[in-house]
């Protein structure tokens, strides 16, 4: 009775209700303890044993736990400090109480049970009881015969995960074949049973450890499945519950990559024959938009944004492709302000993909935008308005030309009235967006529909124009400050660079030419001024924002537009922008601290280090701009420091940053001041970094010399940074590659500069030699021409040996590489011959060939020999050097070469091909070729016949062909007729006896008449004919053809004379012999002391040819010869003059001995080291072909 009466309930309370909340058959033996002392009076014994007996009806059942439910809300620590003070009573009273949830069929029932456990045990905080009611769920679920009794437990574990994450991770790892029976519960036809496991799934899926564990099991047995159920859930709760476990899902970048994989293969098979079940996680999103029920459309838009947010490019399509911009667009129309900023969010992700303009997505859209705008800014959302205007700016930025946004200019009106709207919003973020909006409205392919609206454009611009300007005044006018003079001056410079800045979106193509004349006009130095005056305490934030986003502008357009330098990549923008926006707001002191803050050798944080980057950059576009603020030595000590504690903290700085800081070291480094090595290291390091130089190189002569005057610099770095400046030099070669200008016309800055660094380190002409051979055609003429120039106005730079060397070394490379045809893979090895030419005709003549030119000489010979007569570009030089490899040195050297050269029968056969080639291709493109094989010919042919050379190919030569050809010149062929006589000469010397040279008829020959047997091979007509054609030459007056002529015509004459003399003296008196020499002498008054007339003078008098030339005559010329001026003459003159007198005097035809006396003691008072006059040159290049005169003269 006692525990009965102090169980009583408070006067007032009824006895049915009280009996209700007691188990009478048991109170009695419980202890007053169990007995809440406060409403409702509640026995938790008695629950414990009224709720699992059967014979208690279910309604009492569920108020009583309704009673305990409301005392575990009302009184939560007497609740907690009853059942907690014995663990079995806390897992009795959860057993119990999971055993009335699974063994009740009422949903309220079960739903009452499914609170009170939560409530119980998140209140509990004891990890047994948990352990305990997880414990229970994994038995219920693996006993339970079919998933119909299940809801109730997959309920309970979702709301159970739901209420402590944490069991997300512990189920997963302990309970892992639960897995198996909510798959069961995904495929039993029950759309509850489905909703509570995707529920379940949707708050395992939100634990990052949990969802990496589930990843495979999702991949391999989920994806498929959840997209078909998501696809045909019918009722709320299930799409709802699908929607959610998605949106965990879409958080990891994998699972979006097995979905859309699996979305993909859904549409690949589409319209195909086969079983059913591929589902489009697109295609169902859709139908999620679709659908009237404004929770799903959000959540549909939602999904749709988690999707592209982790990548764009890559998902967009597949959202395009099905149509998802169409009803997006739609719902821009829509009153709920959380799916209108949804279908903006979602249609901003689809605007970064050009298909979602090709498409025409936007044409369609436009108009809903417009409208869109127009009502969102009726509403009180600033959130909406920005993303509604960002959405506009980027359809506005991005729609192609070519692709008309706006059709009518009723719709483009409305569009500029609704930006008109959005930039006199109070907001200034609002604004700020609609500006941009309007820089890109303003485009003039938006403006082309006509009738174009002027006057609302103006209306938009001065509402644009008034609204910057009230921006950089508002901020201002709040502030108090002591000193208006102060206050004004901040203000007006606030204003002034907000107008400025504004410019850059107002007129968008003309902001790098802008920016660039700011940058000129040291508006970056006046800028960093006004930070430092004004903003340096923490004052004028608003000052130091706008200062701030005009050097950000600024700086990313003078970086978008370079002049002498690669523009940079998206992605380097991307990092300099970053660096800028954290760091130039924190920019406020003047420059001899920003120096001092650059050289900060201590270690550098984050954002220091982005000061850093900002305050370099600023320098370093302020010198290309020519406004130097800071002092050069200075700022060469700063960067130095800067660089050094990058390597110290093992940083690796943005491309942008290695570009300005060797752009600033070269500028600003003096002639005498050297960077340590240490720095030289660590700009190394750097540069090895990035994939190739042009990514920092800038052209200017001062960086060129910067790498080339550093070893460790130029032997890693120097070959590509001449081929870059090369590539980006703009001077004009073809007038330096003139070589009769050489030596006159004034060199362009940029080589004088490189023609100085040439000189200091001759070891730069090894890098320019590789780039001759491995650039592209355009850049290795470049390098040729300078090269030749160099050695031009250098002479006594002498490089030969180490170009040489090198060029053997490449040469060496080639033939192997290419083995027997160099020709198909020459690139720019003709250019490298040409090269090497050159450097021959440098050569001092009389000089001994050394093992080096022997080298190459050989190597050239075989180069030469797997070259086909088509090759003309690689054998025209190679043949020059050869030619000039022959007649530049000693006696005994000739005859090495010569038998080096003779050796390569690969050669020789070459040559026989060309030659023959002269019958046929007189006039052809390979006329210079033509005439450095004739003289190679004649070259080889004496160098052979005096030096007794063994002979390993005979070279033919169609006798009667050089006869025809000679005979009959061409006019426009005086070179290749002058290689051609010397080569008759050489062979009329021999007596046609070379072991070498085999002269061959062309075809079959009549027997030759007797009189011509003492001549042969010649007959008498053909040495007429031959006259007749040296007469014709020598009428053409080309001084070097002359030479030939007279020399061939001496050789002539001393074979007819030794074999049949009548036939000579024949020859030599013809009449028309005094008609040409003549007209020879009819140039001017002392044209007879030319020295192939004096030779020809000469011929005639031995000869006794007085019908020629008479001894009156003789006499005349001897006598103004006496009186010339023999100190002007030429060493060939004087000689050919002196053999003149000579042979008169032996012939006995002095006829006046004074004038005899005076002549000769002038000829012997002069040696030929003693005239005046000019030694001409023996080696020249005419018309592109090797010519020695001496060789063509004597």
């Amino acid at each position: 009775m006692a525990v009965r009466e102090a169980a009583a309930g408070p006067r007032g309370l009824g006895r049915d209700e009280e009996t209700a909340l007691l188990y009478e058959r048991a109170h009695y033996r419980h202890d007053p303890c169990w007995l809440l002392p406060v409403p409702p009076r509640l026995c938790l014994a008695c629950v414990l044993e009224l709720l699992p007996e059967p014979c208690v009806s279910l309604v009492r059942k569920k108020h009583v736990l309704s009673c305990f439910q409301d005392a575990l809300l009302r009184h939560a620590s007497l609740v907690m400090q009853l059942v907690a003070q014995d663990q079995r009573i806390c897992t009795h009273f959860i057993s119990m109480l999971f055993g009335l949830l699974c063994n009740v069929e009422d949903g309220s029932v079960i739903d009452l049970c499914i609170e009170v456990l939560i409530q119980l045990t998140t209140q509990l905080k004891l990890e047994q009881t948990v352990h305990c009611l997880l414990d229970e769920c994994h038995k219920e679920l693996c006993n339970m015969p079919s998933m119909r009794d299940s809801l109730a437990t997959l309920t309970l574990l979702g709301k159970l995960v739901d209420a402590i994450p944490p069991l997300a991770d512990k189920l997963v790892m302990e309970h892992s074949n639960l897995m198996e029976h909510l798959l069961r519960g995904l495929v039993y036809p029950n759309e509850g049973v489905r909703a509570s496991v995707c529920y379940l799934y949707g708050k395992l899926y939100s634990s990052p450890v949990a969802a990496e564990m589930l990843s495979g099991h999702f991949r391999e047995k989920l994806c498929p499945l959840f997209l078909s159920i998501l696809d045909g859930a019918q009722t709320k709760e299930l799409q709802i519950n699908c929607l959610g476990w998605l949106r965990q899902l879409l958080k990891y970048d994998l699972f979006v990559s097995v979905i859309m994989n699996e979305s993909s293969l859904a549409e690949s098979t589409e319209g195909v024959e086969g079983p059913p079940g591929k589902t489009s996680l697109p295609l169902v999103l859709k139908k999620l938009l679709l659908s009237r029920d404004e929770t799903l459309q959000v959540a549909s838009a939602h999904c749709i944004t988690a999707v592209l947010v982790h990548s764009p490019a890559k998902h967009a399509p597949a959202f395009i492709h099905a149509d998802i911009p169409e009803f997006l667009f739609e719902h821009l129309s829509s009153s709920s302000e959380v799916l209108v900023w949804f279908s903006y969010n979602c249609l901003i992700l689809l605007a970064e993909e050009p298909l979602f303009f090709s498409k025409c997505h936007t044409v369609y859209g436009i108009e809903s935008v417009v409208r869109s705008l127009q009502g969102s800014l009726r509403m009180n959302n600033t959130e909406l308005h920005k993303e509604g205007l960002l959405l506009f700016a980027e359809i506005l930025t991005r729609q192609p030309e070519e692709i008309k946004l706006f059709t009518s200019s009723t719709m483009c009106r409305d569009a500029g009235r609704a930006l008109q709207e959005a930039v006199n919003s109070p907001v200034l973020e609002v604004a700020a967006e609609a500006v941009k909006a309007i820089s890109a409205f303003l485009r003039k392919d938006h403006q082309s529909a006509l009738p174009v609206q002027y006057r609302e454009l103006r209306a938009l611009l001065e509402a644009m124009l008034n609204r910057c300007a009230d921006f950089s005044q508002t901020p201002l006018n709040r502030r108090p400050l002591r000193h208006s003079e102060q206050a004004t001056q901040p203000n007006l410079m606030e204003v002034f660079l907000s107008i400025l800045h504004s410019l850059f979106v107002i007129v968008p193509h003309m902001k790098e030419k802008f920016s660039k004349k700011l940058a000129s006009s040291s508006f970056i130095r006046l800028t960093l001024e006004l930070k430092a005056r004004f903003c340096s305490s923490q004052s004028h934030s608003d000052l130091n924002q706008v200062c701030s986003s005009f050097l950000y502008d600024m700086s990313l357009n003078l970086l978008s537009a370079p002049e002498k330098t690669e523009p940079p990549s998206q992605e380097e923008l991307s990092a300099v922008s970053a660096f800028l926006q954290h760091g130039l707001p924190e920019i406020r002191s003047r420059s001899p601290e920003s120096l001092a803050f650059l050289s900060d050798r201590q270690y550098v944080e984050g954002i220091a280090r982005q000061r850093q980057y900002c305050i370099l950059l600023l320098f370093y576009l302020a010198y290309i701009h020519e406004d130097r603020f800071v002092s050069e030595a200075e700022l060469f000590v700063a960067v130095q420091s800067f660089l050094l504690s990058l390597q110290d903290q093992d940083e690796r700085p943005p491309l942008t940053v290695i570009r300005a800081s060797i752009y600033l070291l070269a500028i600003c480094q003096d002639k005498d001041d050297a960077l340590d090595e240490a720095v030289v290291s660590a700009i190394r390091k750097f540069l090895e970094g990035i994939p190739d130089l042009h990514l920092v190189y800038i052209h200017h002569p001062l960086l060129l010399r910067f790498f080339l005057l550093y070893p460790e610099l130029m032997s890693r770095f120097g070959h590509r940074v001449l081929e870059l400046w090369f590539s980006w030099e703009e001077s004009s070669y073809e007038e330096l590659d003139d070589v009769s200008s050489a030596g006159q016309s004034p060199l362009p800055a940029s080589l004088a500069a490189l023609f100085y660094m040439l000189r200091s380190s001759p070891s730069i002409l090894l890098i320019l030699l590789d780039l001759i051979y491995s650039s592209p055609v355009d850049t290795a003429r470049k390098v040729l021409i300078v090269l030749r120039t160099f050695l031009m106005r250098n002479e006594d730079v002498q490089v030969g040996g180490l170009i040489r060397g090198h060029f053997l070394l490449i040469l060496q490379h080639l033939l192997v590489e290419h083995g027997a045809s160099p020709s198909g893979d020459s690139g720019n090895l003709p250019l490298l011959l040409s090269l090497l030419s050159l450097v021959q005709l440098k050569n001092k003549s009389e000089q001994e060939l050394d093992s080096m030119a022997m080298k190459l000489l050989h190597q050239v010979s075989k180069l030469c020999g797997k070259c086909s007569p088509a090759d003309v570009d690689i054998l025209q030089p190679s043949f020059n050097f050869l030619y000039w490899s022959l007649h530049q040195t000693t006696p005994s050297s000739q005859k090495r070469a010569a038998a080096v050269l003779l050796s390569s029968t690969a050669l020789i056969e070459l040559l026989e091909k060309i030659l023959a080639l002269t019958w046929t291709e007189v006039d052809s493109p390979r006329t210079a070729l033509l005439c450095s094989a004739w003289l190679l010919a004649a070259s080889f042919s004496a160098q052979q016949h005096d030096g007794s050379l063994q002979v390993h190919q005979t070279l033919s030569v169609e006798l009667d062909q050089v006869l025809k050809v000679l005979s009959f010149p061409k006019k426009k062929a005086a070179l290749l007729s002058a290689a051609i006589l010397c080569f008759l000469r050489t062979a009329l010397q021999q007596s046609f006896s070379s072991a070498l040279v085999a002269l061959v008829p062309s075809g079959a020959q009549p027997p030759l008449a007797p009189e011509d047997t003492a001549l042969a091979p010649l007959g008498t007509s053909q040495v007429l004919s031959l006259v007749i054609g040296l007469q014709n030459l020598l009428v053409q007056k080309d001084p070097l053809l002359s030479y030939a002529c007279v020399a061939c015509l001496e050789a002539l004459l001393d074979y007819l004379h030794a074999r049949s003399p009548d036939i000579a003296f024949h020859v030599v008196s013809q009449p028309w012999n005094r008609f040409l020499l003549f007209t020879l002498l009819d140039a001017g008054e002392s044209s007879f002391l030319r020295p192939e007339i004096l030779r020809l003078m000469t011929l005639f008098v031995r000869f006794q040819s007085s019908s020629v030339l008479s001894r009156e005559e003789v006499g005349h010329v001897l006598q103004g010869a006496a009186l010339a001026d023999l100190s002007t003459l030429s060493n060939n003159t004087l000689q050919a003059l002196r053999g003149f007198f000579l042979q008169v005097q032996s012939m006995g035809l002095l006829a006046d001995e004074s004038t005899a006396q005076t002549l000769h003691v002038s000829l012997e008072g002069l040696s030929p080291s003693t005239s005046s006059a000019e030694p001409p040159l023996d080696m020249l290049c005419l018309g592109g072909v090797a010519v020695s005169l001496s060789h063509i003269r004597d």
